[in-house]
């Protein structure tokens, strides 16, 4: 039992530090393409945190499976460098021993990769592309930011304001250029408005209008002296009216209960995607117990490197059978546990194979000290 809390510590407390890191990495990534969004106008920059919050689910479901295969790597790795693991061996600690006491804290981990992969990521994702639906039916004037040029989403209109009231109804210095396109899609040149203020204005029917007050319109062509001036007291543009939908799309968004009700393929592969996980924590562990096994001359990191490459293969191989399952190359009978299969033969492998060989070589000394 001593050992066994030893080793559940060391390897828990390694799987900690490397998901943390691990965590860290891929949502600051993350976090600056959510920041560069928020900074062209596409998202607003208060709900950048809730973003996160709501994707967090989604990647923990795939750090920690990679997180206890390297926790298992270094925190045995480390045993077997101080000699703390041959100790163990000659009390009788075989391979199979330690798998099996490394499988009570892997189970834990599959049992919580098990809750964010069925519940708790679709119901983050769903989240997320609510938070999205809104963000899409946001005026440009929603997401401005007084003091800085800002493209519309399809990039046919820039507008900039010096000020802007915490309402976001009133401007001062408003600047706005926009391209004219005919219906055929020509170019027909460019419109820039500059008025001194402006306001927005919300009529009964729901339309917004942006008021604009003592300014110039300017019509014409880059390059060409043809341009045409308006000088206006009162200006009226009409603003694209706010489409809010609660519709979910995302296949990840859906709820796992209305995967198993849908006999849709691509709904059946994100179902088999989503039990694939917690599965793929047990192969991990299978893979990862016998590739821990250094020699303390070599160093802990010398299989670190193909073991990575072993895991990225397993998840590599995954994904692109659940692409070929949603295409329907792959029969539905088959789904993704051809895969997980293929890798429990490789674990297995790995787990007798140093045994084995052992008890080969054993019996070829045996053999030539029969012969001399």
């Amino acid at each position: 039992m001593i050992v066994f809390r030893y080793l559940s510590r060391e390897v828990l407390l390694t799987l900690s530090a490397v998901s943390a890191v691990l965590l860290v990495i891929i949502m600051s990534g993350r976090f600056i393409k959510y920041l560069a969004q928020a900074a062209s106008g596409l998202l607003d920059p208060g709900s950048l945190f809730l973003i996160m919050g709501f994707r967090l689910p989604g990647f923990l479901q795939l750090i920690l499976p990679l997180g206890l295969f390297l926790g298992i790597l270094l925190a045995y790795g480390r045993l077997y460098l101080e000699s703390e693991m041959t100790v163990l061996s000659a009390t009788g600690m075989s391979q199979q021993r330690l798998l099996v006491m490394t499988l009570f804290p892997a189970t834990l981990v599959a049992v919580v990769v098990a809750w964010l992969s069925l519940s708790l990521a679709p119901q983050g994702a769903n989240q997320f592309q609510l938070l999205l639906n809104k963000q899409d039916a946001l005026t440009e004037f929603d997401t401005l930011e007084p003091g800085r040029f800002q493209a519309l989403r399809d990039g046919t209109r820039v507008t900039y304001t010096e000020q802007l009231s915490d309402d976001r109804i009133n401007l001062s210095g408003v600047f706005i250029s926009q391209k004219n396109a005919s219906s055929d899609g020509k170019d027909r040149g460019i419109s820039v408005l500059v008025a001194e203020k402006g306001r927005q204005e919300i009529n009964p029917d729901g339309n917004r209008y942006l008021i604009l007050d003592n300014g110039y319109r300017y019509d014409g062509n880059p390059g060409q002296a043809d341009y045409r001036a308006i000088k206006y007291d009162e200006y009226g543009v009409l603003l694209p009216k706010p489409d809010v939908s609660d519709e979910v799309t995302d296949r990840d968004a859906l709820s796992t209960r209305a995967l198993m009700n849908s006999d849709d393929l691509r709904l059946r592969a994100e179902l088999e995607w989503r039990l694939s996980l917690p599965l793929l924590v047990f192969i991990v562990t299978l893979m990862a117990v016998p590739l821990s096994r250094v020699n303390p001359r070599q160093g802990r990191f010398l299989k670190l490197l193909p073991a990575i490459l072993l895991y990225m293969a397993y998840l590599t191989l995954l994904i692109a059978a659940r692409g070929a399952l949603d295409k329907g190359k792959i029969p539905v009978a088959l789904g993704l546990w051809w895969v997980h299969a293929i890798f429990l033969i490789i674990g297995l492998g790995l787990l007798y194979w140093e045994p084995l060989r052992l008890k080969m070589a054993s019996r070829r000394s045996a053999l030539e000290v029969a012969r001399g």
